[in-house]
């Protein structure tokens, strides 16, 4: 048996392999630079405590989710400035809504209020089932319209991709188009993103990192039950 510094170089040099253009146009990686490490490395620090877990997970959300928003389509409009002169500007075409992931998704809330203070958000708890282990959903809550929206689906951490192919499935139940949906994903193994898009291939997936380990502890310490 190898030992544990061999397997985490195993797993380096997997990662490092992991080419993101393999999972085809739709899924997209956010642009990394220091800053965005740094935000990863802390909120994978074991020692780092619940508040500033929380607050630099803030920060990496809410670059998550405003880099998702760019995916959203615009339209084209004139506004008149103070000074009188017209402005050729963009805006957001009408009909965008969130949906959560419940409990984890719902750390992302915020974020996405904090960019579209109006935008209504749904619900989706999906549980693992005691005895077969399958993924159900077992709550959605969405507005009426849903099928007539983009959906700018919440869920931060995926392993397996079992869970977030269970919202979208109960997505497309209610009649929301498969390319209506981008998924805004904090931390993704090059597993569930295979799962994801070979189930999906035309619904957008932004993450921050593609690594052969997602921090699966994220809920627990961001809402304190760790």
């Amino acid at each position: 048996m190898g030992s544990t510094e061999d397997f985490r170089n195993a797993t380096k040099t997997a990662a490092i392999k992991c080419d993101p253009e393999e999972f085809g146009p739709n899924f997209k990686v956010l642009p990394s630079n220091d800053q965005v490490k740094e935000l990863q490395t802390i909120l994978r620090d074991k020692t780092t405590t619940r508040s500033d877990f929380k607050f630099y997970a803030d920060r990496l959300i809410r670059l998550v989710v405003e880099e998702s928003l760019n995916q959203l389509p615009f339209s084209p409009c004139s506004v008149v400035t103070p000074t009188g002169a017209v402005y050729e500007g963009l805006q957001y075409k009408r009909g965008n809504v969130g949906v959560s992931i419940v409990r984890s998704g719902e750390a992302m809330e915020q974020g996405l209020r904090d960019c579209c203070r109006s935008i209504r958000i749904g619900k989706i708890l999906v549980e693992s089932d005691a005895e077969t282990h399958q993924a159900k959903v077992v709550y959605a809550r969405f507005p009426e319209d849903i099928a007539a929206r983009r959906v700018l689906l919440m869920y931060p951490i995926m392993s397996s991709g079992n869970t977030v192919i269970k919202a979208v499935q109960i997505l497309k139940d209610h009649g929301v188009p498969e390319d209506s949906i981008i998924l805004s994903n904090l931390f993704s193994t090059p597993f569930a993103v295979r799962a994801i898009t070979s189930a999906f291939p035309k619904m957008i997936i932004l993450t921050s990192e593609l690594h052969q380990i997602a921090p699966n502890h994220f809920g627990q310490k961001y809402f304190g039950t760790d």
